[in-house]
């Protein structure tokens, strides 16, 4: 299989970035989609692929929780990347004559401080790499880019502002999915386990469910729900846990919650960033 790792989106985005720290001598593969991100792993053009879920200022990444599960890949890591935006433009060019930057829409809400104060018009694009490219080939000297040092590099511009974003704590984190599981104890900081469920329909019976994660002394780092068939009354729930299931008290835990659902599917089992518990 060739040794390759697979990102949504152009060179030079956040995901490309992600791949470049975490994977340094692994060929990049990007794509158009999340969807054709997924299809290279399991088809065999990538070995593995980095997908983006949530982000601490913007929250869980949309449609990624309803790809997951039904992916046919398991996750076999995670990655937390700081989003640093930069500005970028064509060579030469001062900050005095930027009149206008565009990037993903998100990106320039998260600049909204350093544009106004420069009186820099935000012009949307359709990502951040993207947009980098597009200054780069339209050549207009007034026009910038929001994006990655990465960007800047692949595409010939220059950071004339650094790290201008508006929340210096801005992080992403991803998820590495492969096409076979790894449930092998590795890592110096613990392991994740990372499931979807469905509870059966009795009283209460999500407060029961997760009942025995707390009187096991099991910590639920993320919990959400989101509907499943395009039904209010279908719903799933997906979440992350530190340890692995072959731990006793993992093991009792998911016993008990296995009593109140009527599915539980383990999407992978694997080491956790240290960049994890960096804030704590």
């Amino acid at each position: 299989m060739t040794d390759r790792i697979s990102f949504q989106g152009e060179p030079g985005a956040y995901s490309h970035q992600a791949c470049h720290e975490t994977y340094p001598d692994m060929e990049v593969l990007p794509c158009r989609t999340f969807e054709d991100t997924i299809a290279a792993v399991r088809e065999g053009t990538a070995r593995l692929a980095m997908v983006p879920v949530e982000n601490s200022t913007f929250g869980r990444v949309a449609d990624i929780h309803h790809l997951l599960p039904e992916s046919g890949l398991h996750i076999v890591g995670e990655a937390f990347v700081r989003v640093h935006i930069n500005l970028l433009a064509l060579p030469g060019v001062r900050l005095d004559q930027i009149e206008s930057a565009m990037s993903h829409t998100v990106l320039l809400g998260q600049c909204r401080g350093f544009l106004e104060r420069h009186g820099i018009r935000r012009v949307t694009g359709a990502d951040t790499a993207g947009s980098a490219r597009q200054v780069a080939e339209e050549g207009r000297p007034e026009l910038a880019a929001l994006a990655s040092e990465l960007a800047g590099r692949i595409y010939g511009l220059d950071v004339i502002a650094q790290h201008i974003e508006d929340q210096d704590t801005n992080t992403t984190r991803f998820l590495v999915m492969a096409r076979e599981p790894d449930f092998s104890p590795r890592g110096e900081d613990g392991m994740m386990t990372t499931f979807v469920f469905q509870v059966r329909n009795l009283p209460a019976a999500l407060y029961k469910a997760l009942g025995g994660f707390a009187t096991n002394g099991v910590n639920m780092t993320k919990l959400e729900s989101y509907m499943i068939n395009g039904s209010f009354t279908a719903t799933q729930f997906y979440a992350d846990i530190e340890g692995h299931p072959d731990d006793p008290a993992v093991a009792r835990a998911l016993d008990e919650l296995d009593y109140f659902t009527s599915d539980i599917t383990i999407l992978g089992v694997y080491p956790a960033d240290p960049r994890r518990y960096e804030d704590r």
